[in-house]
């Protein structure tokens, strides 16, 4: 596999691995996405001094409103980290 289609992969699999611990198989509870948020973006969240910051965070991922988080809600999150991140990293 290509970098691109191993990096989607990853993704998938992440997205999954934590949907898959309650409620329904493909959308993340509230505490699954604070679960995934908090391992897997750890640096995101250090410097939230408190938890109304990160509820915030959560709401603001479920743009359909259905209370919670699907794939392409995460997908969109990803895609906005790492564009934020892009734009920090000082283009030549």
């Amino acid at each position: 596999m290509t970098q691109l289609e191993t990096a989607m992969a990853i993704l998938m699999k992440t997205f999954d691995t934590y949907a898959a611990g309650e409620g329904k198989p493909d959308t993340l509870t509230n505490a699954e996405a604070k679960t995934l948020l908090q391992k897997e973006l750890p640096g995101l969240l250090k410097d939230a001094k408190n938890q109304d910051a990160v509820d915030k965070l959560l709401k603001g991922l479920d743009f359909n409103g259905d209370s919670e988080i699907d794939f392409s809600e995460f997908v969109i999150l990803v895609a906005s980290l790492t564009c934020a991140c892009h734009d920090r990293s000082g283009k030549k």
